[in-house]
Protein backbone atom coordinates (compact mmCIF):
# COMPACT_ATOMS: atom_id res chain seq x y z
CA UNK A 1 0.00 0.00 0.00
CA UNK A 2 1.01 3.61 -0.84
CA UNK A 3 0.57 6.55 0.55
CA UNK A 4 -1.78 8.79 -1.57
CA UNK A 5 1.20 11.87 -1.59
CA UNK A 6 3.50 9.44 -3.15
CA UNK A 7 1.41 8.71 -5.76
CA UNK A 8 0.86 12.42 -6.15
CA UNK A 9 5.13 12.81 -6.47
CA UNK A 10 5.06 9.70 -9.02
CA UNK A 11 1.93 11.59 -10.94
CA UNK A 12 3.57 14.86 -11.00
CA UNK A 13 7.18 13.45 -12.05
CA UNK A 14 5.66 11.77 -15.01
CA UNK A 15 3.75 14.42 -16.05
CA UNK A 16 6.90 16.90 -16.05
CA UNK A 17 8.63 14.32 -17.76
CA UNK A 18 6.09 14.30 -20.67
CA UNK A 19 6.16 17.58 -21.26
CA UNK A 20 9.57 17.51 -21.72
CA UNK A 21 9.35 14.80 -23.82
CA UNK A 22 6.70 16.56 -26.13
CA UNK A 23 9.62 20.09 -26.30
CA UNK A 24 11.71 17.71 -27.62
CA UNK A 25 9.56 15.88 -30.07
CA UNK A 26 8.48 19.51 -31.33
CA UNK A 27 12.04 20.34 -31.17
CA UNK A 28 13.24 17.61 -33.28
CA UNK A 29 10.54 18.15 -35.57
CA UNK A 30 11.54 21.87 -36.67
CA UNK A 31 15.15 20.08 -37.20
CA UNK A 32 13.95 17.71 -39.14
CA UNK A 33 11.57 20.53 -41.53
CA UNK A 34 14.84 22.23 -41.42
CA UNK A 35 17.07 19.90 -43.09
CA UNK A 36 14.48 18.38 -45.14
CA UNK A 37 13.79 21.41 -46.95
CA UNK A 38 17.68 22.27 -46.83
CA UNK A 39 17.86 18.76 -49.01
CA UNK A 40 15.13 20.23 -51.06
CA UNK A 41 16.53 23.48 -51.51
CA UNK A 42 20.03 21.36 -52.50
CA UNK A 43 18.50 19.01 -55.09
CA UNK A 44 16.61 21.73 -56.62
CA UNK A 45 20.08 23.70 -56.76
CA UNK A 46 20.85 20.49 -58.92
CA UNK A 47 23.39 19.17 -56.29
CA UNK A 48 25.00 22.37 -55.70
CA UNK A 49 25.72 23.70 -52.76
CA UNK A 50 23.55 26.95 -52.05
CA UNK A 51 24.93 29.62 -49.92
CA UNK A 52 23.06 29.88 -46.68
CA UNK A 53 20.43 32.69 -45.95
CA UNK A 54 21.79 33.85 -42.84
CA UNK A 55 25.32 34.79 -41.94
CA UNK A 56 27.43 31.72 -40.69
CA UNK A 57 27.12 33.71 -37.49
CA UNK A 58 23.93 33.67 -36.56
CA UNK A 59 23.92 29.44 -37.52
CA UNK A 60 26.68 29.03 -35.16
CA UNK A 61 24.92 30.82 -32.51
CA UNK A 62 21.44 28.97 -33.37
CA UNK A 63 23.56 25.85 -33.06
CA UNK A 64 25.18 27.20 -29.56
CA UNK A 65 21.36 27.81 -27.85
CA UNK A 66 19.83 25.00 -29.60
CA UNK A 67 22.32 22.68 -27.94
CA UNK A 68 22.18 24.23 -24.96
CA UNK A 69 18.64 23.90 -24.74
CA UNK A 70 18.79 19.76 -25.40
CA UNK A 71 21.71 19.66 -22.86
CA UNK A 72 19.70 21.49 -19.94
CA UNK A 73 16.61 19.07 -21.42
CA UNK A 74 18.42 15.97 -21.04
CA UNK A 75 19.45 17.20 -17.91
CA UNK A 76 15.96 17.58 -16.64
CA UNK A 77 14.83 14.36 -17.96
CA UNK A 78 17.91 12.46 -16.32
CA UNK A 79 16.66 14.22 -12.93
CA UNK A 80 13.02 13.37 -13.26
CA UNK A 81 14.23 9.77 -14.11
CA UNK A 82 16.10 9.51 -10.71
CA UNK A 83 13.28 11.16 -8.71
CA UNK A 84 10.98 8.56 -10.30
CA UNK A 85 13.26 5.53 -9.76
CA UNK A 86 13.66 6.71 -6.43
CA UNK A 87 9.50 6.41 -5.83
CA UNK A 88 9.26 3.21 -7.30
CA UNK A 89 11.27 1.25 -4.93
CA UNK A 90 9.80 4.10 -2.27
CA UNK A 91 6.31 2.30 -2.99
CA UNK A 92 7.52 -1.07 -3.72
CA UNK A 93 8.57 -1.14 0.06
CA UNK A 94 6.44 -2.50 2.57
CA UNK A 95 4.82 -0.09 4.67
CA UNK A 96 5.72 0.22 7.98
CA UNK A 97 3.23 0.88 11.19
CA UNK A 98 4.60 3.77 13.69
CA UNK A 99 6.42 1.07 15.84
CA UNK A 100 4.12 -1.39 16.23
Amino acid sequence: MTYVGERLEVREAIDQLEAILRDVAEELAGWRARALKAEAEMKAGGGKVVAPKHPPADSEAENKVLRQRVEAARARVHELLQRLTFLEEQAREPVRGNGK
